[in-house]
């Protein structure tokens, strides 16, 4: 008898089965003499579509909202059905004992291999692998220590309740506003409070009057010190004239040591990571995309066994992890790392509990490296600068505190103050890892302003108390205030997680969401929300704008994760605000414009054409949803790139067929029955006449041979 192992993607599988020793590989599966490994394909079985239940539900009508099935049905997916069918004659198999549960170890690895038992109508035992790193040692010592699958029940209710509730109130509201306003606006259970919160940021910036400010800055013989009206103040004028008067006063005035004051500082080691530190940091250092650093930091963990499992909410280690520290420091002591590492090495490793908390821990601990043996020219580039940044987080966290001395200074000029404050590094610390004592885990956003933050790292001279010093200069400096910076990722990955929306495996395709609906556009490493989501958030409801409310249903899946809650009771709560919401949809007077509109119209049926975002550039489609005209709104891109100035040309279709053409460059080249050569000097005029429908392209060579050969044929 043998045991049939169910892991998540093929890539797992074929490292599962070559562990365990599984080296007859089959269409579907891997079979060796004690398991049969299968996988899934991600999801292979989804909760049924409306028209599922009932074909009329294919139309949205608002009429037949809300949709609150009885008994929600599961469903195979259509992509992945023949997958689906190979794991379910697998499961039939008279000589299969048990199931080994293998997806990923979280709430939706749970999810994928449940519903497919459901499905298959699995009645035998189960068991669970739950690991957190995909190395021959954690897989071996998995498959001794196997969990029994009822463990994780409650983990498996909390997925449901939470698929069923997006399927709900996402489903629901999506189709209610998307009808009740004949444009494709879409809403759901964390997107939408995530959308409120950027939308609240940018109704700061657009209602905030910046104004201007002065500080005076005086050189106070090798270092300066910035005047403010006593401790405390922040050092601002509002009055020009009298920043003026007072930085002439400074510079008349005797100055001496009024206060002086050095402390021995410190600053701790930042923690390790979770995933959403790691993609908050990612972003701010490496500009990542939050999505970018799930995909790379999940190939470091499958495909190069490098890191432990990604998915984690917690930046602590577990207790019984501590003996296998050095063994993972000895793994990564390779490269621009070894130096580091081995200094390390060298004595017994300093575990506080900033490393290891079993109190901080729930289901998986910090991404750290593993013991695997690293070779980092296997690594792409994208790969190798995450790893430097988990790697070096890790080494960090093993070196001692910066340690520092902070001198300041309060100097009495006359009746005015002046403050300076003054920082000599001790020890270096965990900084050494960077390279810099300037190296911050502060979020961008808290740290104090460049001016301040210079002065703080200026060395000062030795001073005694009521030391006689002149003042050199005052200058007075013009600044403005200025409105809260719009969200990055990095930053809106932190209020998100704040405010309990999404879990650590949800935001960034969240952040996707918002994107792929246009509701918010990148602009440069900012997230603006756009004409779509500005006014979506007006037509929304109020309650499910609240982050509160998402916040509280987020903590209650945790209960049920835990056994402490009641999915029943959950859900109805759901079924209950989803009834409600849907009637506030319809009940609703205002209207909406979209704010895409163009110029042209509809040769359908008339209407408007709204200019859209796809990625294969802009489109405008009909703004009447029923009418499903589309048509490119630029010209497509080929992958033929110009000769002269390397970018890629527009695919154009003139009356002999499709051609090339660079515009800047005045270059084309024939696309049908051509293989892509190169087009002679001489015959470039020819192509530009025959194929661009005489099309005026702006170029002195262009006119002048056009001339030259009208002349000719003359």
């Amino acid at each position: 008898m043998k045991s049939l192992v169910l892991a998540e993607k093929p890539s797992v599988a074929r490292e599962l089965a070559r562990v365990l020793g599984c080296g007859q590989k089959q269409k579907a599966s891997y079979e060796g003499p004690q398991y049969v490994v299968t996988w899934a394909l991600g999801h292979l079985v989804t909760l049924a579509e409306p028209e599922d239940y009932d074909t009329k539900y294919k139309t949205w009508n608002l009429e037949d909202l809300p949709l609150l099935p009885e008994r929600m049905n599961l469903k195979v997916m259509k992509e992945t059905s023949q997958q689906f069918r190979q794991v379910a004659q697998l499961c039939k198999r008279q000589d299969i004992k048990e199931l080994i549960i293998a997806t990923d170890a979280g709430r939706e690895g749970e999810l994928v291999a449940r519903w497919i038992m459901e499905l298959v109508k699995w009645r035998k035992p189960y068991k669970r692998l739950w690991i957190s790193s995909q190395t021959d040692k954690a897989i071996k010592e998995g498959f001794q220590q196997l969990r029994p699958g009822k463990e994780y029940d409650n983990l498996y209710a909390s997925a449901v309740c939470r698929a069923e509730a997006d399927w709900l109130i996402g489903l629901n509201v999506t189709r209610a506003l998307t009808c009740k306003y004949n444009a494709q606006l879409a809403a759901g259970r964390v997107q939408t409070p995530t959308l409120a919160m950027m939308m609240e940021r940018e109704e700061e910036i657009t209602g905030f009057q910046s104004k201007p400010y002065w500080t005076i800055t005086a050189d106070v013989g090798g270092f300066q010190a910035i005047w403010r009206e006593k401790e405390g103040h922040d050092g601002r004028l509002w009055d020009k004239e009298r920043a003026e008067q007072l930085a002439a006063k400074l510079q008349q005035s005797r100055a001496s040591v009024h206060k002086l004051k050095t402390a021995d500082k410190s600053e701790p080691q930042p923690l390790a990571y979770d995933l959403t530190e790691l993609q908050r940091d990612a972003n701010k250092r490496l500009g990542f995309s939050a999505k970018q650093t799930s995909s790379v930091l999940q190939r470091l963990y499958e495909q190069h066994k490098l890191v432990t499992y990604p998915r984690t909410d917690s930046r602590y280690l577990t207790s019984d992890m501590a003996p296998t520290l050095k063994g993972r420091l000895e793994s990564i002591a390779v490269g621009p790392y070894a130096p580091l590492a081995r200094r390390l090495l060298k004595q017994p490793l300093r575990i506080t509990r900033r490393i290891v908390d079993d109190s901080k821990v729930t289901d998986h601990h910090a991404i750290i490296p593993t013991e695997q043996y690293v070779n980092l020219s296997a690594l792409s580039n994208e790969e190798r600068r995450l790893y430097d940044l988990i790697v070096k987080r890790f080494i960090a966290l093993f070196y001692p505190e910066y340690r520092y001395a902070e001198t300041s200074v309060v100097i009495q000029a006359g009746s005015e103050l002046l403050f300076a404050k003054g920082k000599v590094a001790k020890d270096a610390g965990w900084k050494e890892v960077y390279g810099s004592p300037s190296y911050s885990d502060e979020d961008e956003e808290e740290q104090p302003q460049q001016e301040e933050q210079a002065a703080a790292q200026q060395n000062l001279p030795e001073l005694s108390m009521n030391q006689p010093l002149a003042i050199k200069s005052a200058r007075i400096r013009e600044l403005r205030t200025l409105p809260p910076p719009r969200y990055t990722e990095a930053s809106l990955l932190g209020v998100m997680e704040k405010n309990g929306l999404g879990t650590p495996a949800t935001r960034a395709d969240i952040i996707e969401k918002l994107l792929g609906t246009d509701t918010i556009e990148r602009q440069g490493n900012r997230l603006v929300p756009t004409g779509k989501g500005k006014q979506l958030i007006e037509l929304v409801v109020d309650e499910l704008k609240s982050s509160g409310l998402t916040a509280q249903w987020e903590q209650e899946l945790e209960r049920i994760a835990k056994g402490k809650g009641n999915p029943q009771r959950f859900m109805e709560g759901i079924r209950q605000q989803t009834v409600a919401w849907v009637g506030q949809v319809k009940r609703e007077t205002k209207e909406y414009k979209p704010h895409n509109l163009t110029h042209s119209r509809c040769p359908q049926c008339s209407k408007p054409l709204m200019e859209v975002k796809s990625k294969r550039g802009k489109s405008l489609v009909c703004s009447d949803r029923e009418c499903d005209y589309r048509r490119a709104a630029e010209p497509r891109l080929s992958n033929k790139r110009c000769p002269q100035c390397r970018k890629k040309m527009e695919i154009h279709e003139g009356k002999n067929g499709k051609y090339a053409q660079c515009r800047p460059c005045n270059f084309v080249e024939k696309l049908d029955g051509e293989k892509g050569g190169k087009v002679h000097r001489r015959d470039q005029q020819r192509l530009i006449q025959q194929f661009s429908d005489n099309e005026k392209l702006n170029s002195g060579l262009a006119d002048a041979l056009k001339a030259a050969l009208q002349q000719q044929d003359k």
